[in-house]
C-alpha cells in the first residue's frame, strides 16, 4: 500500500495569526499600488481592445518568425506582433491602427507587408478592428469581470454564511487587481487571453479559499468553545499540506507553459503563474484571517474556556 505524500508534515502548528496584520498591510499596499499603477502608466492593450489589422497568411514552408518579424518591424507600422498557430506554415500579423477612421491609411499598411513579404505567400483573411469596437469589449471586459466575481460571492454566501461570501470577494479583488498592476508594471501585452487567465485566476483562487472555508465550518461545529484565532489557525494548518500540493503542481504545469510555449503563450502563462502564487497567498492571508473581524461565531461562545485539540485530531484533519 502506498501512503500518501505529505509536503507539509502532519501536526504542523504554524501561527499564521500571528502576523495576520503585516500580511493585511502588505495586501493594501499590493492593492494601492496598483491603482496607482493603473491610473498613471495604464496597460499595454492588444490590438483587441485598441484597435488593428489582422491578417493570416501562410508560407510556402515552416515560417521563421525571427526572420519574419525583423522584416516588417522596419516598415515604420509600430510594433507588429505576429503569432504562429494550427499548421507551422501558418501566422497570424497584428499591425496597430495607423490613423483612426481613415481607412485608406490601413490599406496601405496592409499593402506595405504584402510588397515586402512577396508573393509566395497565400493571405487568406484581412480584418480591420476599429477602436470603437475595442471600447465596447472593454465595457464587456468590465461587465465579465464585475459579474463573475458577484456571483462567486453569491455562491459562497449560499454555501456558507454572508461573512464568508464578503471575505472571498474581497480576495479575488485582491488576486485581480494586482493582477493588473502586474500587467501595468512590466507593460505586458493584455489582451482576450489575459482576460481568460485572469477569470481562471479568480476561480482557481475562490477553490482554494472555499476548501479552507469548509474545514473552518466543520471545526467551528467541532471545537465550539475554541478561540476563533486558534481555530482558523488549526483549520489553516490541516489543509496546508493540500493546499501547497495543489498550488505547487499547478505551478509546475505553468512553468512548462511558460518556458515551452513560446513567446505567444508568456503572458498567459506570466498571468497564471502571478494568479497562482498570489490567489495562494490571500486564501490564506487575507480571505481567512478576515473572519477573525466578522464574528462568524456568537460572541458568548468566545468567553468559555476552550479545549485544545488533540495531537490525533491534527493528524486526522
Amino acid at each position: 500500500m502506498f501512503k500518501p505524500i505529505h509536503i507539509v508534515p502532519a501536526g504542523t502548528r504554524i501561527d499564521f495569526m500571528r502576523y495576520h496584520k503585516i500580511t493585511f498591510a502588505i495586501s493594501v499596499l499590493m492593492v494601492i499600488a496598483s491603482i496607482v499603477l493603473f491610473f498613471t502608466r495604464g496597460l499595454n492593450y492588444g490590438i483587441d481592445f485598441e484597435g488593428g489589422i489582422l491578417m493570416e497568411v501562410r508560407g510556402q514552408q515552416a515560417v521563421d518568425l525571427a526572420d519574419m518579424r525583423e522584416k516588417l518591424n522596419n516598415l515604420d507600422l509600430g510594433e507588429i506582433s505576429l503569432q504562429q498557430f494550427g499548421d507551422a506554415k501558418d501566422v497570424l500579423v497584428r499591425i496597430p491602427l495607423q490613423k483612426v477612421n481613415d481607412p485608406a491609411q490601413q490599406q496601405a499598411a496592409v499593402q506595405k507587408v504584402k510588397d515586402t513579404l512577396g508573393t509566395s505567400w497565400e493571405y487568406r483573411r484581412t480584418e480591420t478592428v476599429g477602436p470603437k469596437f475595442g471600447d465596447e469589449l472593454k465595457s464587456g471586459t468590465a461587465w465579465a469581470f464585475g459579474l463573475a466575481m458577484l456571483g462567486i460571492m453569491a455562491y459562497v454566501w449560499f454555501r456558507y454564511e454572508w461573512q464568508f461570501g464578503v471575505n472571498a470577494l474581497l480576495a479575488l479583488f485582491h488576486d485581480v487587481i494586482t493582477t493588473i498592476g502586474l500587467f501595468s508594471l512590466l507593460r505586458i501585452e493584455f489582451n482576450l487571453t489575459i482576460v481568460a487567465a485572469v477569470l481562471t485566476i479568480a476561480g482557481y483562487s475562490v477553490n482554494d479559499t472555499v476548501v479552507i472555508y469548509d474545514r473552518i465550518r466543520y471545526d467551528l461545529r467541532r471545537y465550539k468553545k475554541m478561540p476563533l484565532g486558534e481555530l482558523i489557525n488549526f483549520a489553516l494548518n490541516t489543509t496546508l499540506s493540500r493546499t501547497t500540493v495543489t498550488s505547487g503542481l499547478t505551478l509546475l504545469s505553468v512553468l512548462a507553459l511558460y518556458i515551452f510555449g513560446g513567446e505567444v503563450l508568456h503572458g498567459f502563462s506570466i498571468a497564471l503563474i502571478w494568479g497562482i502564487i498570489i490567489g495562494t497567498y490571500s486564501t490564506i492571508c487575507v480571505a481567512t484571517p478576515l473572519l477573525l473581524y466578522m464574528k462568524i461565531r456568537p460572541a458568548r461562545e468566545k468567553e468559555e474556556a476552550t479545549p485544545q485539540p488533540d495531537e490525533g485530531a491534527v493528524k486526522r484533519g
